[in-house]
């Protein structure tokens, strides 16, 4: 004798397949807001400071100095003071 109206086999396989499913779902969208809150983007890091050496390539690449002046300062930024300026 059968009692109530019983899922079934394919009743109670399709119950546990969307209860999977759903559980899946749920701890996708879990892990994936973690990481987006967890994210740091461009805006909210600090601009980086340009380097001497990087504004002096910048001013001789525009051509605001010549070769000659980019080697003196180059060198006196490295530390090596024989190549002096204008001579």
């Amino acid at each position: 004798m059968m009692w109530g109206y019983g899922a079934g086999g394919w009743g109670m396989g399709l119950m546990i397949f969307t209860t999977l499913v759903f559980w899946g779902a749920l701890i996708t969208a879990i892990v994936l807001a973690a990481r987006y809150m967890g994210r740091t983007t461009s805006r909210d890091m600090p601009p980086r400071e340009a380097a001497p050496e990087d504004i002096l390539a910048q001013r001789f690449a525009r051509g605001e100095i010549d070769s000659d002046e980019y080697q003196a300062r180059l060198a006196t930024l490295r530390g090596r003071h024989d190549h002096p300026i204008g001579t």
